[in-house]
Parts: C-alpha cells; structure tokens; sequence
C-alpha cells in the first residue's frame, strides 16, 4: 500500500515555515486558532470567489500582543490593493471589526503564477467549471509549468470527467518529483471545480529544485552539539 502524506506537512519545521506564527496561552490558543481560519476563509471569499479573481494562493498569520499582521501572497497585487490602496483599506477595516484587533496587511507579488501549485490547481479548475476539455486543460497548464522553468510537475483530477457516470481519475506529469527528499523544494496545491454533474477535485505538485545547503552557524553548531551528544552515547 502507498502511504501518501502532504508535501507541507511533511517538511513543515525542517525546510517549511508555519502559516500561522504566533504564541498563545493555552486558554487563548483555540480560539485564536478558529479566528484563523475564519480571517483565511473570509480573504479566499472575497478576493478568489468573486470576479475579478485576485489570484491569491497563501496567506501568513503572525500575532503580537497588540497587533495582527495578514501576510498575503498574490499574482495581481493591484486588485488586492484597489485604487491608491483603497480596497486594502476597507480589507484593513473590516477585519478590524472582525476580530476587535489592530490589523496590517502586507501583500507579495507572485512573480510567475505558472510556479504556484495552488495558481496551477485553481486555473485547471476555473476551466473545468467552464466545461472546457479536462484532457487539454490538464496537459496545457503541465506544459506551462514545465516552460516556466519547473523541474517536475504532476496534475491529478478526480470525479465526474467530461460529466460520465462512473468518477474516474486523470493524472499528468512531467519531469522529477522526488515527493520523499526532504531537501527537494516541492510546492502542493489544491481546488475544487464546481460542476453541473459534481464537484471534480484537482491536485498539483511542482518540484522547483533541491533548497540551499548553505546552513548559518547556528543551525551548525546545533547539528555539531546533537552529533557530539550521538558519541557520548
């Protein structure tokens, strides 16, 4: 049997940042946890599910005491901003009301869309909903990852294809994805596709190359005191 495990969750603390930083008193932590997600939920609302979509594949939550900062990860930063920074503002205001804290929003460019799993998983889906060939649909944006200038990329799709009976399964892939090297740089996104005949679930996974070797001197002598502490034993 496969035992399949997610690319983040699998590298998270090792070579992968938490999408959530901050601390909290176990009293606080729950809810602070659901306050979260429901910021996440409310943002991929309003600024991925209505048009104009504004391409948004992640956001970072970091907490201090007084305030909350929404790190947003964008391929068109001007619809995120609206003009002179107009939409950014009425985001600011209303999440403030929300969660009764002083929010910041900073938002990043995404410089190529075609290097974003989550970008990737999200176009092949807007086509499936626009009932376009899941066949071309799915091989169209490999092609374009792989021209990008990605090592590998695979597309899997499931459900009611071309809206037949039975749900069946459609995978394409192209180049390397070394899914078990913990140093190999894998990016993994995920969409749903809302169709007349249900719902089809699109999957994407991009290898972009192994991360630097090059440690700092802390991580080094971290590694150098657990390595002494291995001999001792």
């Amino acid at each position: 049997m496969g035992q399949k495990t997610h690319p983040f969750g699998l590298r998270l603390g090792i070579t992968e940042a938490h999408k959530s930083r901050w601390y909290a008193p176990k009293a606080l932590y729950g809810e602070l946890l659901v306050e979260d997600e429901k910021i996440r939920k409310w943002l991929d609302k309003r600024l991925n599910r209505r048009p104009p979509n504004a391409a948004v594949s992640d956001i970072h939550i970091e907490r201090t005491r007084e305030e909350l900062k929404i790190i947003v990860k964008t391929a068109r930063p001007g619809l995120v901003i609206g003009p002179k920074g107009a939409e950014v503002e009425r985001m600011t205001e209303e999440l403030q009301y929300m969660t009764g804290r002083k929010v910041a929003i900073s938002i990043i460019e995404i410089k190529n869309s075609d290097l974003d799993a989550k970008l990737v998983a999200e176009s092949v889906a807007e086509q499936l909903s626009k009932r376009s060939s899941f066949r071309r649909a799915v091989k169209m944006k490999v092609d374009a990852s792989m021209t990008a200038g990605a090592k590998g990329c695979k597309v899997r799709i499931a459900g009611r294809l071309g809206g037949a009976e039975l749900a069946r399964m459609l995978e394409v892939k192209q180049g390397s994805l070394p899914l078990s090297t913990l140093q190999a740089n894998v990016d993994y996104g995920t969409a749903e596709a809302k169709t007349t005949y249900g719902v089809i679930g699109v999957k994407c996974w991009i290898y972009k190359g192994m991360y630097t070797t090059e440690r700092t001197e802390e991580e080094s002598n971290a590694a150098g005191g657990r390595a002494r502490a291995r001999g001792r034993k």
